[in-house]
């Protein structure tokens, strides 16, 4: 089959293939003669061998397959790519790829769909999976043309699995997948590329996206529950050819507009816009508690006036087993959509008064140490925190003031009545309080003389800008001056520099931090950072 001009190299292919059920094929349309050679037979094609006119071929075909058959018959340029799905009768599909050769005839390799490492299915659906779509799709993409491509998300799986069990959600699924496939015309390419996601690639036209969820977002009953099923759908235009884009890249744009419909154009910061699809990181968030990967990373917070260490400051970070450590932001609002927040919060409580009692054990000059920890949204509402708070003060074995628990002004000013009683229930456990990233809204300034707070924390913003924007700088003055009116500690946050340092001594403020005094250490870098201060408590790392 060697036929002058270029010719399809199906060697890495069969060598794969082995002797386990390929055929090779070769199509000359000017005698329409279809030559089938190998283990043609064991592939439904017995009738047609050793060679077939095009009609018996189609005639074969299963009817809903042929116009694919149409398509592979089609003579084309020379270097055309084949790769076409045909279900023969009796028969399981097979996968037929070749190349249109310059004499005029198409040759190739055909095997069962199972045998190409490109055409695994989805065991749940029976639909492509991830892998097998993107090298379909990118297959598709070289030939001219519009194309559509779909991403469809299936909202709550988290709480269909809760309420019917996994078996009885995967029925959900299931359907879902069959709808899907039967709602697209039959060229399309369909898959389940992720736990809630699908995917489809067909030539431009209908159905439309309305049309498309209405099919979708039918009511069904599954095992005597009736479900209606919403998701979350992106189309996206594009264009086939030699600059066609690239099958992943279409694919992550797809993605990233059905997050930014979920978030009403909102998104956090690398969840997605790296190429980790959201779907991947919700499923390595599931157990990184657990598993030890989410933990306390501890920022030095500083005494202005003397430069001596005070205390830490616990922030979340992720050491992620691939992508390395991860900052709040790139989690943080998954963990808050999956419900791990509170779970989180205690977590890190926890840890952090065992690490501070760990420090105060080994290190005389942290006896006076302090560790502060956020509270996040919603925990001020939970009745047990009071309890929780002061059982981790027994179990530490640390005194009074030396947790401390920060809360933003947006949590107090949900329900300040009732912040005001919870608060006090922590004060009388034994924890100080701050208001954190104070100077966003003045909305609390009424209540601060009746709420038990002991530190307000100014917003790493004002700090960051006030040597270069006055407005920033009066609020930064008007807060330490309240502060000190209310007999309050004040802490700077987001000091990168000896100037805004000093502006900050300057203006009497007691605290602060920030890169400029040391980033967020892990345990063992945080326990260096003690034991590298000196008898007067000078930190080794000074802003300058």
């Amino acid at each position: 089959m060697a036929g002058g001009g270029s010719f399809w190299d199906v060697s890495t292919t069969l060598a794969a293939l082995g002797a386990g059920g390929a055929a090779l094929w070769a199509w000359s349309p000017d005698e329409d003669r279809l030559l089938l050679t190998g283990v043609a037979r064991e592939l439904g094609l017995g009738p047609l061998t050793p060679d077939c006119s095009s009609a018996a071929f189609r005639a074969l075909v299963l009817p809903q397959d042929r116009h694919q058959a149409d398509e592979l018959l089609q003579p084309q340029p020379a270097g055309v790519e084949v790769a076409a799905r045909l279900r023969m009768r009796g028969a399981e599909p097979c996968v037929w790829r070749g190349q249109w050769l310059e004499d005029g005839r198409a040759v190739g390799v055909l095997a069962p769909e199972t045998r190409f490492a490109a055409a695994e299915r989805d065991s749940l659906t029976g639909l492509l999976d991830r892998q097998s779509f993107i090298c379909c799709a990118r297959e598709r993409l070289q030939a001219p043309g519009q194309h559509r491509l779909l991403v469809a998300d299936l909202d709550r799986l988290r709480r269909l699995n809760e309420a019917l069990g996994h078996e009885r959600a995967d029925l959900v699924l299931a359907a879902l997948g069959s709808r899907l496939a039967a709602a697209l015309p039959s060229r399309a390419i369909v898959a389940r590329i992720g736990e809630d996601e699908f995917a489809a690639l067909w030539p431009a036209g209908e159905p439309s996206l309305d049309a498309l969820r209405a099919e979708l977002e039918r009511p069904m009953r599954i095992a005597g529950f009736d479900i209606h099923p919403k998701l979350s759908l992106a189309v996206i235009e594009a264009a086939g050819g030699a600059d066609a884009l690239e099958a992943t890249e279409l694919l992550r744009r797809a993605e990233l507009q059905v997050e930014a419909g979920k978030t009403g154009g909102r998104r956090a910061p690398g969840v997605l816009g790296d190429g980790i699809s959201r779907l991947a990181l919700e499923a390595d968030l599931e157990g990184a508690i657990g598993r030890g990967e989410l933990g306390p990373f501890y920022q030095p917070i500083v005494r202005l006036g003397t430069g001596a260490l005070a205390g830490f400051e616990a922030l979340v970070r992720w050491r992620h087993p691939r992508r390395g450590l991860l900052t709040p932001e790139h989690f943080l609002p998954l963990c808050e959509e999956l419900g791990m927040m509170g779970e989180l919060g205690a977590m890190m409580r926890r840890e952090a008064a065992a690490q501070l009692a760990a420090w105060r054990r080994v290190r005389p000059a942290a006896a006076e140490l302090t560790v502060a920890v956020n509270l996040s949204v919603g925990e001020l509402e939970r009745p047990d925190l009071p309890g929780e708070a002061r059982a981790l003060r027994r179990e530490a074995n640390l005194p009074p003031g030396a947790l401390k628990l920060e809360v933003t002004e947006g949590e107090v000013m949900r329900d300040p009545e009732r912040a005001a009683v919870v608060l006090r229930s922590l004060r009388d456990a034994g924890v100080t309080l701050a208001l954190d990233d104070f100077g966003v809204g003045f909305s609390s300034l009424s209540y601060l003389t009746r709420l038990p707070f002991d530190t307000l924390k100014i917003d790493g913003f004002f700090v960051r800008t006030m040597c270069s924007d006055p407005g920033s700088a009066k609020i930064v003055s008007s807060i330490v001056k309240l502060g000190q009116d209310l007999a309050l500690e004040v802490v700077a946050e987001g000091v990168e520099d000896a100037a805004t340092a000093q502006r900050l001594y300057e203006l009497g403020c007691d605290y602060a931090q920030g890169f400029g005094f040391s980033q967020p250490l892990c345990p063992q870098d945080a326990t260096a950072y003690i034991e590298s201060c000196d008898i007067a408590g000078r930190p080794a790392r000074k802003v300058g």
